[in-house]
């Protein structure tokens, strides 16, 4: 009888504490879930609850939230900062913040103006160098934290004034270039949808995707003699799943369809997931965020890690930046500030990314934009003002940060138990 192959540290690690014993059946998944939650393992159940609350309040108050034109245009508006979000949770999950996103987001929409208008660059090579523009300020970061150890709010900070320096020389006096309503990037992100079978197909994709991904994982921990979840704990959130896509699908294109910039978004969040959990470096990231003392112990190149998320976060801002001139028509002065930079952070820690490093997802992302977006329009048809709408956006944040506190406090009450 062949003996069950036991994980290297780095694939066995798991946000799921192995000391609970998974029990089988419906009725089991349901202890399991409680007992996870007790242990401090909430996962994603306080943001889905919150955007369940979020919706049906404003649904509520003012009809037209809930309209399926409303909830189209929201999913355009989320596509640039949940870009930008994303970025922010992979610096967040080592344990640190990028506080220039919103100037690197800047810097990337003034490249597009002056490449793509002024200069006439093919799409194509605009949007490489505005990568490249990314890559460069976020290797920079990356090796002043690294070589220099200054913590990494005083270096984005002083990136955040650099870049936006930069964005006031690239633009030029007259404050903003208008991009064309007829070019591409504009009519990417104002009127391109996925065609409506398209849709369906995609969503039964998803939700089967899920359902392969968890049973072939169930398998794997199986043969390796770990704890695994049963076929009821992966059918039911499946077919859930799957009918939840194609409701929202369907109700979506009924006003016109699911914009190709939120696919766009939605597919970069799915990647960097399956990079996150499925690859040496997305374990790697997740065991420098728990402890770097004990990731350099364990062998793994730390250097590295801090280098690859500080480049990616400032690749995720610049391409962010880019979608939001295609969305707003234009790359101005006032791309970038306001609420950008804020927003993103706010969004990616409300998803259930830890401040603490260590925990969260790339699907962080794409949960704490849903809410910040729909906060922001449920409140715009209310017409409340902006000091309002900072106060009420600002105790949403409080509150996941507070969640977020007690939840490290159970993990850690529940591992000296």
């Amino acid at each position: 009888m062949k003996a069950p192959t036991r994980p290297s540290p780095l694939e066995a690690l798991d946000t799921t504490d192995e000391r609970l014993v998974l029990r089988r059946g419906a009725l089991g998944s349901l202890a399991n879930a409680l007992a996870r939650i007790r242990s401090g393992d909430i996962g994603t159940l306080p943001i889905i609850v919150g955007i369940v609350l979020v919706w049906a309040l404003f649904g509520i108050l003012n009809p037209v939230f809930v309209s399926s034109t409303n909830l189209g245009n929201l999913l355009v508006q989320s596509a640039s900062e949940g870009i930008i979000a994303l970025g922010i949770v992979l610096v967040l999950l080592v344990g640190e913040i990028d506080l220039s996103v919103g100037s690197m987001a800047g810097v990337g929409s003034s490249i597009l103006g002056v490449g793509f208008v002024v200069h006439g660059w093919p799409l194509s090579a605009t949007v490489a160098v505005v990568l490249a523009a990314g890559a460069v300020v976020g290797l920079a970061y990356g090796l002043v934290f690294i070589h220099f150890q200054v913590p990494s709010f005083v270096i984005t900070m002083a990136g955040l004034l650099a870049l936006l320096g930069l964005q006031l020389v690239l633009v030029g006096q007259t404050g903003s270039i208008n991009i064309p309503f007829s070019s591409s990037i504009v009519r990417f992100m104002e009127k391109d949808v996925l065609p409506h079978l398209v849709s369906y197909v995609a969503a039964a994709a998803i939700a089967a995707g899920y359902a392969g991904v968890s049973w072939a994982r169930a398998r794997r921990r199986a043969r390796a003699a770990l704890s695994s979840r049963s076929v009821a704990s992966i059918l039911v959130p499946s077919v859930a799943l799957l009918a939840g896509l194609e409701f929202a699908c369907w109700y979506v294109n009924r006003a016109g369809g699911v914009s190709d910039a939120f696919v766009v978004f939605a597919a970069l969040v799915a990647v960097m997931d399956f990079l996150l959990r499925r690859t040496h470096w997305g374990r790697a990231v997740y065991a420098v965020g728990g402890s770097r003392e004990a990731a350099r112990r364990a062998g793994i190149n730390v250097t590295a890690v801090y280098l690859s998320v500080f480049l990616l976060c400032a690749m995720f801002a610049s391409l962010g930046g880019m979608f939001l001139a295609g969305w707003l028509g234009a790359s101005s002065t006032e791309a970038g500030t306001g609420n950008v930079n804020l927003d993103a952070i706010a969004a990616a820690v409300i998803g259930g990314t830890s401040l603490f490093g260590g925990r969260g997802s790339a699907y962080s992302a794409l949960l704490g934009v849903a809410v910040i977006q729909s906060i922001a329009n449920g409140l715009d048809l209310l017409n409340l003002s902006s000091a309002q709408q900072f106060m009420i956006t600002g105790g949403v944040l409080l509150i996941a940060v507070i969640v977020d506190s007690i939840s490290q406090r159970a993990r850690r009450a529940h591992g000296r138990a």
